[in-house]
């Protein structure tokens, strides 16, 4: 909570998505605590965002995150005691996250074999499961592709966030929940978009790791 008091004192504006953004914490943890991971997909800017988010779920964001001791002892009955100790010192605990933009090979054969605005439901599709989230980042809230992966995860069972703008769009009437920020041009929408996931990484680091 302390992270999601000063997203607001920050960024006041934001107040008004104080209740999403809890809910989308809420729909995140539950994911990891039962082994799910987090599937993200958005257009341009919104696939930039979906990268960044990636990283820093993927890796430490402002701790650490040491693996557990057991991956320094299996590594030390495989390989030499230095080797063991370098990989266990470097390596981090992360959570689970795909950014389905950067699927280079399958995303263009996937355009120029079927359709392009399924890139992301396809993907979807094959690496959805029920423990898992989809996150759609569109500013209009509108995105086609982004739409098109909401309806195959909600199909096959996964939770459903939209960062949307204002409007929210076909995105945020479809999700089980929608942070809306409160801007409706694009490059606005997207300023406001980088707080509020740095807040929830933020969370959900502080919850899993010491």
């Amino acid at each position: 909570m302390n992270y999601l008091n000063e997203l607001i004192a920050r960024y006041p504006r934001l107040s008004v998505c104080r209740d999403a953004v809890l809910g989308a914490y809420g729909l995140l943890e539950t994911a990891y605590e039962n082994g799910g991971k987090v599937l993200i997909a958005g257009n341009g800017g919104s696939a930039a965002d979906a990268d960044h988010i990636t990283g820093e779920l993927m890796k430490g964001f402002v701790k650490r995150r040491a693996p557990p001791p057991r991956f320094r002892d299996a590594l030390a009955r495989i390989t030499d005691t230095e080797t063991a100790d370098g990989l266990a010192g470097r390596v981090q605990e992360g959570l689970p996250a795909i950014n389905l933009a950067n699927h280079n090979a399958l995303v263009t054969a996937v355009i120029n074999d079927i359709d392009g605005n399924i890139i992301y439901a396809q993907q979807v599709y094959c690496y959805g499961g029920e423990n898992d989230v989809f996150i759609g980042i569109s500013t209009s809230g509108n995105s086609e592709n982004v739409y098109l992966a909401m309806l195959t995860a909600k199909a096959k069972g996964l939770k459903t966030i939209a960062l949307t703008g204002a409007s929210g769009g076909r995105l945020a009437a479809l999700a089980d929940v929608s942070i809306k920020v409160p801007e409706s041009e694009t490059y606005k929408v997207q300023e406001l978009h980088l707080p509020v996931y740095h807040c929830i990484c933020l969370m959900l680091e502080d919850r899993f790791f010491d």
